[in-house]
């Protein structure tokens, strides 16, 4: 039974950890459930799905020169540089002033909008009859905005004069301390017809291979992850949307409808493998009156930082996706940043948090490791009843039942404990893995990016692949190999031969995970060792 129980445990790992990198990318079968009157499709015709006509978002038309040459302006706030072209009053960059791209170079900055020439553009608006009003030349109100040290929202705005003589106005509102955007568009007159819009997204950098990256949206504040294995294939949804767009490990571009309760229509679509994919977005509450159409949105520019995403509303964290365990992670995660405010030091909130964790759970391993210790130590009898019952299953379990009563020990007491702390470890795993605190977070010594595996660089000594020592995940494999050497086991000897390649395993697989994980897996290593010598020490 003990034998079954830790290997069924560590298969367990090795399985989720497999899932995670092969299948963790893929759309789940269900995603969502949503409400009766919505409709969820892949790759079909959803041109009744919406009671105004059916509009294909196309790329802008060539051909349409502007009459003058177009100017960028660039809206600069104490968060976010945008730059906007007067080609439909698009958006051409996104750059987040507190993200550069590698730690210590504050030059290069991440960019949300990493298109190419050729490219759709970010935020553009198609209408019947018309076409992508990136075609059509805009003019701005202002030269560039700065809005940094301030504490009033500055408005930008775009005017346009359409071929069939409406004029669509584009506004769009920045507040200072915040990565949301409000967006109002005017199409006068009217024509009944609203439109789409749409976001073009390329991959936002680096992503670990283990968080999915792609599009999704959020629906009555469910997660729904999209992934588009084939090229020319699409993804549509209409129903109740809190917001739509494209996200990564780390950071979110979305589309925000003004009410999340009136059924939109949303699509992701990808031409081709080196294509960027397209987001649409046809909000079901548009405003038709006056004589013009009033389509009210947000478009939110930003980290998956909670702190911004909790003050922006509209679900957004739901993008903060740590699956089955998120009922624990998010719980951890607060109490992560809760010691950094007074800490100001992850790597020594990480060591705070495991040992909460390991005192948490100090009364369940300790009768786990009492309960093994016991089992070693009628491993003999157990062994001399197997040779004497072995071929009456019947009377061995009975003479087994009886030799655990009289001594008082549960076979499975020492590994029902150990599975119930199993979603608090993968909880905090996922926390660690994807928190967006971590990114660039120094630790001490060489450990200055707690997002990144730990190398120690040697001037001079080249090391393949690797570029330097991983000491801190040499130090968890010997620290994982001396706990496994000091915990009571019932393994038979060529079992316990193959459990010892355990450590150099984890050892080979942490390698390239970030640091703060290990930290986190070596110091809970180092503890569990002082708490079995002190159970193999002073307890009978």
């Amino acid at each position: 039974m003990e034998t079954r129980a830790l290997l069924a445990i560590v298969l367990s790992i090795l399985i989720l950890l497999g899932f995670q990198y092969f299948m963790g990318h893929s759309p789940p079968e269900n995603p969502t459930a949503p409400p009766a009157d919505s409709v969820l499709t892949q790759g079909a015709d959803t041109s009744h799905a919406h009671a105004q006509p059916e509009l294909t978002v196309k790329p802008a038309e060539a051909g349409k020169a502007p009459l003058r040459e177009t100017r960028d302006i660039t809206v600069t706030t104490d968060l976010l540089r945008v730059t906007f072209t007067e080609k439909g009053g698009t958006i051409r960059s996104c750059l987040l002033k507190a993200f550069p791209v590698k730690l210590g170079d504050e030059s290069e900055l991440t960019e949300l909008v990493p298109l190419l020439s050729g490219d759709p553009p970010f935020f553009d608006l198609e209408m019947p009859g018309i076409g992508n009003v990136s075609s059509h030349l805009c003019t701005s109100d202002r030269e560039d905005m700065d809005l940094t040290g301030g504490s009033a929202p500055g408005t930008l705005t775009f005017s346009c004069h359409l071929p069939d003589g409406r004029i669509v106005t584009r506004e769009y509102t920045f507040h200072p301390g915040s990565y949301l955007v409000e967006s109002r568009t005017r199409i006068n007159p009217s024509g009944q017809d609203g439109g789409v819009l749409s976001i073009a997204n390329r991959p936002l950098g680096r992503n670990s291979s283990y968080v999915f990256e792609g599009p999704e949206y959020s629906s009555n504040g469910s997660l729904v992850e999209c992934e588009l294995e084939k090229p020319g294939e699409s993804i549509s949804f209409t129903g109740p949307v809190d917001w739509t767009g494209y996200g990564n490990q780390y950071f979110l571009t979305a589309i925000i409808p003004a009410s999340p309760s009136s059924p939109s229509t949303i699509t992701f679509s990808k031409k081709n493998a080196e294509g960027p994919i397209l987001s649409t977005l046809q909000p079901g509450d548009m405003i038709f009156g006056n004589g013009e159409t009033v389509i009210e949105t947000a478009i939110y520019l930003g980290p998956k930082d909670i702190t911004y995403l909790e003050a922006a509303g509209h679900n957004l964290t739901n993008s903060i996706n740590f699956g089955w365990f998120d009922p624990i992670a998010k719980p951890l995660l607060y109490a992560l940043r809760f010691l950094d405010t007074y800490l100001h030091n992850y790597g020594v909130a990480i060591i705070i948090i495991t040992i909460v964790i390991k005192i948490l759970f100090w009364p369940l391993a300790h009768k786990s490791a009492k309960s093994m210790k016991t089992l070693q130590k009628i491993q003999p009898k157990l062994a001399k009843l197997k040779e004497k019952y072995g071929d009456d299953r019947e009377q061995l379990n009975k003479e087994l039942m009886q030799l655990y009563k009289t001594y008082k020990v549960n076979p499975l007491g020492g590994c029902l404990p150990m599975l119930l702390q199993i979603p608090v470890f993968f909880a905090l795993y996922k926390v660690l893995l994807q928190s967006i605190e971590l990114r660039h977070a120094p630790f001490m010594l060489w450990i200055n990016d707690l997002s990144a595996p730990d190398r120690l660089m040697i001037p001079g000594v080249e090391i393949p692949y690797l570029e330097g020592i991983p000491v801190l995940t040499i130090l968890m494999g010997v620290s994982m190999y001396f706990q496994q050497k000091m915990t009571p086991t019932s393994l038979d000897p060529t079992q316990a031969k193959i459990m010892q390649f355990l450590p150099v395993v984890f050892t080979f697989m942490f390698i390239t995970f970030p640091s703060g994980l290990v930290l986190y897996w070596l110091v809970n290593n180092v503890l569990s060792i002082a708490q079995q010598y002190y159970i193999n020490k002073f307890t009978d």
